[in-house]
């Protein structure tokens, strides 16, 4: 198993946190492995997709612990990728809605009426904790470390630019450059 594997399961075994680190940590999810299925009157469906079971795991357990939510799971084969398992956790409509509204991805209007949000707007996260659980959270769901006795190098990957500016900012507060 790689260090970087093996710095994730360790990650997802530390405990919850508070209610206000587990949306934090939802958030960064959503944004870096998360996806929004749009399925007519509606009705959506938000999907996280990850290769790691011990980070799938880790959802499920927020999602129920925060949210009161039980996401169906399920795994996808990869033919061209080895054989490599994806585990794809995915919560029905209602549940949906509730949980885009707590990440903020969405507003309901006096009439009932919602307004999708193209990303989460989370609160300014002034909390170390939070910033700690929105950190921990983007790299379990996009990040790679090289163990420190080769070449040090920690990476995020993402293409949104909103993400990576979201990042930078929260780093520079953290005091990591």
């Amino acid at each position: 198993m790689s260090f970087s594997l093996n710095v994730k399961d360790e990650l997802c075994r530390l405990p919850l946190g508070k209610n206000c680190c587990m949306l934090s940590e939802l958030t960064a999810l959503y944004r870096t492995s998360g996806s929004l299925s749009f399925h007519g009157l509606g009705r959506v469906q938000v999907q996280y997709r990850v290769e790691n079971a011990a980070l799938a795991r880790r959802i499920f357990r927020l999602l129920r612990a925060r949210m009161n939510i039980t996401p169906r799971l399920h795994y996808v084969q990869h033919a061209r990728l080895g054989g490599q398992r994806t585990c794809v956790l995915t919560i029905g409509d209602e549940d949906s809605q509730r949980l885009m509204l707590a990440l903020h991805m969405i507003e309901q209007n006096e009439d009932g009426s919602i307004r999708y949000r193209r990303t989460a707007v989370r609160h300014p996260m002034t909390r170390q904790c939070c910033r700690r659980a929105y950190l921990r959270a983007a790299f379990l769901g996009s990040g790679t470390m090289t163990a420190p006795d080769k070449e040090y190098h920690f990476e995020i990957s993402t293409t949104d630019q909103s993400l990576v500016k979201e990042l930078s900012r929260l780093l520079d507060k953290s005091g990591l450059p």
